[in-house]
């Protein structure tokens, strides 16, 4: 089972980098939702470096 707090944290996470309305996140797949906070987590990384 998924837990809910995981769920509300990676709707945040998106929506707070990309402004993406949470229901549009949460119909996403629970596979794309980890790639794009795997995207954004890189960016950050990337970004904190420079």
């Amino acid at each position: 089972m998924y837990a809910v707090d995981d769920l509300y944290r990676e709707i945040a996470y998106i929506a707070h980098h990309f402004h993406w309305p949470p229901a549009d996140i949460l119909d996403m797949e629970h596979g794309d939702r980890h790639r794009y906070i795997s995207e954004i987590s890189a960016i950050n990384k990337l970004m904190r470096r420079e």
